[in-house]
């Protein structure tokens, strides 16, 4: 069964054997103890998940073993490559790839922030592929004791985020961890995707004093950045994290997660600067987290 990838972070699929496209959607529940969950969608608005809601995937890396915040893409080598938060404190990330979807190889932990001794954990990687230079830029959510002291705060739990990345071509060999992204606040939780010549982060301003607690975006000419300052937010007045992105007839969807209010929300645009938020249109399964 021939499969066509949308430009997505948190992998959709067009099935053509169908004859409209299935879009599937990866996400955990609870603390990410039983692992992998995948819903499925025709339209890109209302989900549904299959198996029942189980588990297709079961986390067995690291002390914690948690497979919270999966992301999962198509590579230019033809499999599905997975990374995906191991535990709220580990200096690492969990990585396992898929031909199929269905039988998954031994799963990896890949140790990117063990050299930083202040490093208080390794939330939420991702992955995006740049076809051009045939390379997999893998991001994530890093505090590290004592950097950027002009954004530290007492608040949740005085942690203090930047985005840093490596980048790999076989998933074996990984260059040295670098920053990717300082927007000048506490930031997690980014996904990017490739809009025409150029690459945009949608990413989350994680701030608590004052609270922000919302979506932005930053564009770069490279997907390694350097990125544009963040723009103004694109969410409204709730609190969001953990974007995804789909782009169907033109029309860009961005899914977040509302985690305050235990449900989902979403937003569209035809051109990236005006949005719509299209919430009460989506339906996703009950108790989801981080798409």
């Amino acid at each position: 069964m021939k499969t066509v990838i949308l430009p997505v972070l948190f992998l959709f699929l067009a099935i053509s054997a169908f004859a409209q496209p299935v879009y599937l959607f990866y996400y955990f529940k609870g603390n990410g103890e039983d692992g992998l969950h995948l819903a499925y969608s025709r339209d890109g608005y209302q989900w549904e998940a299959l198996k029942n809601d189980q588990s297709f995937l079961t986390p067995t890396v690291s002390a914690d073993k948690l497979m919270r915040d999966p992301c999962v893409i198509r590579g230019g080598d033809g499999k599905f490559h997975m990374v995906r938060t191991v535990s709220c404190k580990d200096k690492g990330i969990g990585y396992v790839s898929s031909d199929d979807l269905i039988n998954w190889s031994e799963q990896q932990f890949i140790p990117v922030m063990q050299h930083e001794k202040g490093t208080r954990n390794t939330w939420a990687p991702e992955i995006t592929y740049d076809a051009k230079s045939k390379t997999y830029l893998i991001y994530w959510a890093t505090t590290i004791k004592g950097l950027f002291p002009e954004t530290q705060s007492t608040a949740d739990n005085s942690y203090n985020h930047r985005r840093y990345y490596t980048t790999t071509k076989d998933f074996k060999i990984f260059t040295d961890t670098k920053l990717l992204y300082d927007p000048g606040f506490n930031v997690i939780d980014a996904a990017i995707v490739k809009v025409g010549k150029k690459w945009v982060m949608f990413m989350k301003d994680e701030t608590k004093e004052p609270v922000k607690k919302n979506l932005k975006m930053a564009f770069s000419k490279h997907l390694a950045g350097p990125y544009s300052k963040a723009s103004e937010p694109i969410t409204g007045n709730y609190w969001a994290e953990g974007p995804a992105t789909l782009k169907i007839n033109y029309q860009w969807i961005v899914y977040f997660d509302k985690y305050r209010d235990h449900k989902y929300g979403a937003i569209t645009s035809k051109d990236l600067k005006t949005w719509t938020d299209v919430s009460t249109k989506i339906s996703m399964p009950d108790e989801i987290w981080h798409g």
